[in-house]
This record gives C-alpha cells, structure tokens and sequence, in this order.
C-alpha cells in the first residue's frame, strides 16, 4: 500500500492539482481503500481533529507571518534601493564592484527581509541595468542577482529554517544560531566566484568609471553609515534578542514586524495602500503554507498507518556506505527534486519521511536540517521551475535573453553544491555555535554523531 500511495501522490502533482489538496486527497482516498480492504479501522481518521488543532495552536509557525510582513514593508520602504546605490558607490572602484554590492546587499536583505523575491526584483531593477550599462556579462550579472536573492534561504530570519524546525522538532534559535556561519560561508564562496572570474576576464566585471561615482571620500562613509545604520538595528533586535534567549522566534518576529514599519513611518512611505499590500501577501503565503501542512498531516496519518515510514526506512538501510550514503542519496534525491517542486513542497512532503532515518542513524537534527535548507537553496536557481530566474525573468530588460539567465546560474548552483559539501564533510561549520545533544542511535550505525563517523571515515580513507 505504501509505494502505490506515494505513487498516487505523484500522479495527482503531475495531474497538474494544487499540492495542498493533492496531499489530502491522496491521503483520504488511500485510507478508504484501506477501510474496504481491511487493512485499516474508520477510527484512524479520530485523530485528525487532534493533529489539525495542534497545527493551529503551534506558537511557532506565528514566525512565518511575522516574518514575511517584516520584509515586505522594509521591501517596500525602499530600503533596497537605497543599500545597492550606497555600497555600489562603495565597491565602484574595484574590479567587479557592483557585483561585489550585489552579493553584499542580498545578504544584508536576507537578514532583515527573508523574502526571495522581493530581493531578487529589487535588485534586477535597480541594478541588472547599471551592470548592463557598464558592459558586464549578461550571464555574470543575472547569475549574480539570482543567486544573492537566495540567500535569504540559509540566512536567518529565514522561513525556510522554521518550517524546517518544526518538520524536524528542533529549536528555531539553534537552528539560527547554526546557519549563521554557512551563510557567511555562502557569501564569501560567492564573492570568491566573482572575483576569480574578473580577474580572469576582466571585461565580464568592469569597475565603474570615475564619472559614476557620484559620492567619494569621507561623504560616502557618512553617508553608508547613515544608510546601513537602521537595518543593522533592526536585525541586531530581532536575531540578538532569539540568540541570547530573550525572545522566541514568534515574539522576535512580531518585534521585527513592529521595527519595521517604525523605519518605514521614519522614511514617510507608510500609507494604507503600502499596508494593505504587505498584508495581503502576507495572507496569502500563510495561508499557502498552512493549507499545505494540513494536507500533508493526512497524508503522513495515513501513510504511517499503512507502515509507509517503515517502508523508507527499509529502502534507505539498502543504501551501502552508512550514514555517508544515506547523506549522499538524499541530497541527490532533494537536488532533483528542487527542479520540479518548491521548497515547501520538499520540506512537508519528503521530510517527514527522511527524518526518522536521520535520527536512528544518529545524525544531529540541526546539522541535518542546515544541510537541507543549503540543498533547497538550490532550488530557486535550477531549472525549469526555480523561482528565482522568474522572478528576474520579469523584470529583466529584452536584451536579456532567458537563455542568459538560465546560464548564469550554472556556476552559482555549482558554488552553492560547494558551500553543502563543506558543511557535510566539515559539521563544525554547524556546530560551532550550536552544538545539540546526539541523538541516541537504534539503528546498524555505530552510537554517537554522524559527525564521528564521517570523521572516522575520512581518516580511514573511506
């Protein structure tokens, strides 16, 4: 029953249906095959009611509102326009400078906004065109663009680390605490990219010429300072007060949502029109996301009942090579599935399933879920459904061809798969700030980490 379930799955997603309703519909149809086969009772659907209020009374997923509403009013507040036209003046003079101020400002905006696409428009409309102006690639600097908005994937407040913390039952704050190293890792592999890259072809990453640079000298120190100054507050309440344990990740969003119309109403473009568009999307993709985890609630409630989670675990302990193999079957199972199906999809759907083998193979949860988040990153830049190149795609001028920008994103994939092997073969990258207890292994692995069997492994020369 359990593989012509998931099988069943699959054909309501490629039927075309909205994943949310395929995922309860999958989940109701299979268990009144159960019924009439015998397999399962009626009173395996009593425990919906239960699972569905606790979906809705989870403090936790408060964060995902909050947060969302906090970057659309600080998108919105012209924040962005304002960094990428400072720290652009800032990195003018150097080979590549306005590249450099791309990949800078997509981080600053992933730390205060986590919202993907509000940074990859900004940006592609302020910019891709001074890029294109000043004879950059069109690959480098569409690729550049795509990759820096993605950011907010791995970058905490991100959205992506909540929903992954309450898939996997582990502490929001760890989890930021954890991915605050791979993310800087992340920006400064992607800076390492731009820089080899003019150095090598000089012409694709041109500095800006002296009559671009409007502001020199100490003016435009003052003036980053007075620019950069607001946002740093800002990300210094909300993620300070989760790191040292004064706010939980819903209270830190709602301070986040608070400080962020403040600095909006200091810019005097707060309006009711503003408002109501930040709360409208917020609505929208709270809402997406709820419906999505309801629906994956009845499908995990019957696919359990049918010993489905069984059934995974029994194809992964085929996997040769221990928790090694394990890690590598799954990040090229998420990998492909990144280019077919959004994060949220992956993260309700294949997660639950992956994640009670992740934890008898002793495998931290935090470490795991960072590696996850890194590798669903990957899956706004891959074609033919990464958000990201869409987003781009819709505000890129005719002289950028699609074709463009789905190459320019071929490096930066590959920059970000770098940044997921060095996390894998390097767990302190993770657990340097956060370091949860392992969790006790019932499986065939040996007991303790998979942090020390990796180690052991790679010493032995396996």
């Amino acid at each position: 029953m359990a593989p012509l379930m998931f099988a069943g799955l699959a054909a309501f997603l490629l039927l075309g249906y909205p994943v949310a309703f395929a995922l309860a519909a999958n989940g109701l149809l299979f268990a009144f095959i159960g019924f009439e086969l015998g397999m399962l009772q009626p009173e395996l659907l009593q425990a919906l009611p239960q699972r569905l209020f606790g979906i809705m009374a989870n403090p936790l997923l408060l964060a995902i509102p909050f947060f969302t509403f906090m970057g659309l009013v600080l998108e919105r507040s012209g924040m962005a326009e304002d960094l990428l036209d400072t720290i652009g003046q800032l990195f003018g003079p150097v080979r590549g400078g306005v590249a450099y101020a791309v990949i800078f400002v997509g981080a600053l905006l992933a730390a205060t906004t986590g919202v993907i696409a509000a940074s990859v428009i900004a940006m592609g409309l302020i910019s891709l065109p001074v890029m294109l102006r000043y004879n950059y690639s069109p690959r480098l600097a569409s690729g550049v663009i795509c990759a820096s908005g993605t950011l907010a994937q791995i970058i905490p407040p991100s959205i992506v680390l909540i929903v992954l913390a309450d898939v996997l039952g582990a502490p929001v704050g760890d989890m930021y605490a954890g991915a605050v190293l791979p993310g800087l890792l992340l920006v400064a592999l992607l800076a390492g990219y731009v820089f080899i890259t003019s150095m090598l072809n000089p012409a694709a990453a041109p500095a800006l010429p002296p009559e671009a640079r409007t502001r020199r000298g100490a003016a435009l120190w003052r003036h980053a300072a007075v620019v950069m100054l607001p946002p740093l507050i800002l990300m210094f309440l909300v993620l300070g007060s989760i790191f040292m344990g004064i706010a939980t990740p819903s209270e830190g969003g709602a301070l986040g949502a608070v400080g962020a119309l403040v600095l909006a109403a200091a810019k005097r473009r707060l309006n009711l029109s503003m408002l109501r568009e930040a709360l409208d999307a917020t609505t929208r993709l709270s809402s997406f996301v709820m419906f999505i985890l309801i629906g994956s609630t009845v499908f995990a409630l019957v696919f359990r009942a049918v010993d489905g989670d069984l059934w995974v675990e029994r194809l992964f302990t085929l996997v040769p090579g221990g928790v090694v193999g394990f890690l590598i079957v799954v990040h090229l199972l998420i990998f492909v599935l990144g280019f077919f199906i959004d994060f949220f999809e992956i993260a309700f759907i294949v997660l639950p399933l992956l994640a009670p083998v992740a934890i008898k193979l002793g495998i931290a949860p935090v470490w795991f879920a960072i590696m996850i988040g890194m590798n669903l990153q990957t899956s706004f830049l891959t074609p033919p459904f990464g958000f990201s190149l869409f987003y781009l795609r819709s505000v890129a001028p005719p002289q950028i061809r699609t074709t463009d920008i789905y190459r320019g994103v071929i490096p930066f994939v590959i920059v970000q798969l770098l940044a997921l092997a060095l996390i894998v073969f390097y767990p302190q990258l993770v657990t340097a700030w956060s370091d949860p207890p392992a969790v006790e292994n019932t499986g065939d692995a040996p007991p303790g980490r998979a942090v020390e069997e990796i180690e052991r492994m790679l010493r032995e020369g396996r």
